[in-house]
């Protein structure tokens, strides 16, 4: 069953499908997708609900983003993240360019309820390809260790080679939100002692070690 769109816009779009995107509107349904994912989680998001929560057709949603994930996404891109600074992350070396990883995710997660941060989570656990596309979509967001921030560690001498993104992105991501869902602070303090005493150390040491069992909550 659809849901008709009972503004005068969508009506339009659905008429003229060739009408460029209102932005406005656009951004009333991107919002509408957050507040349930908050709401329900990302596994119960569907077209159906969103077309229901704003009021709009799922004709006018699939017009929009192909998929889930792509709605998600720029639900995503929209909201807390689109705030984040520029995407390139390269300070000259690896301690400055974990602490600017490390900042970036903190204000992200500072950008949104702590809801929001653990649905984000979940969404990344259920969807291993989410967190991926959210990077693509709006540059590093700290979740994840950048392939060239790894490389440039160890070309630099660093970090030795072999040297895997695993440690970094089990624990930043984790350590953080669990912080924030129990206030306690993830100021520049706190974000140079776990980079100097735990990501560093955790780095180095993955290059002397076995491949991970597993892939890490935000590979």
């Amino acid at each position: 069953m659809s849901y008709r769109n009972s503004s005068a816009d969508d009506a339009a779009a659905e008429v003229r499908p060739g009408r460029p995107r209102d932005s406005v509107r656009e951004g009333e349904i991107l919002a509408c997708v957050l507040e349930l994912l908050a709401e329900v989680g990302y596994d119960a998001v569907t077209f159906e609900a969103v077309a229901r929560r704003a009021r709009s057709s799922k004709a006018t949603l699939y017009r929009r983003w192909g998929t889930k994930q792509e709605m998600v996404v720029a639900a995503v891109k929209a909201g807390p993240a689109s705030a984040g600074p520029g995407a390139v992350i390269d300070t000259g070396t690896l301690r400055g360019d974990l602490l600017a990883l490390c900042g970036r995710l903190a204000e992200t997660m500072r950008s949104s309820d702590g809801s929001m941060s653990l649905m984000l989570l979940q969404a990344g656990l259920e969807d291993p390809e989410l967190c991926s596309h959210i990077e693509e979509a709006t540059g590093p967001t700290g979740a994840k260790l950048p392939a060239p921030v790894l490389a440039a560690a160890v070309a630099r001498g660093e970090l030795p080679h072999g040297a895997r993104s695993f440690p970094y992105e089990e624990i930043t991501g984790s350590v953080l939100l669990l912080r924030r869902l129990n206030g306690l602070p993830t100021d520049p303090e706190y974000l140079a002692h776990l980079v100097d005493h735990i990501l560093v150390p955790a780095l180095r040491a993955s290059a002397a070690g076995d491949e991970p069992p597993t892939r890490a909550i935000f590979s």
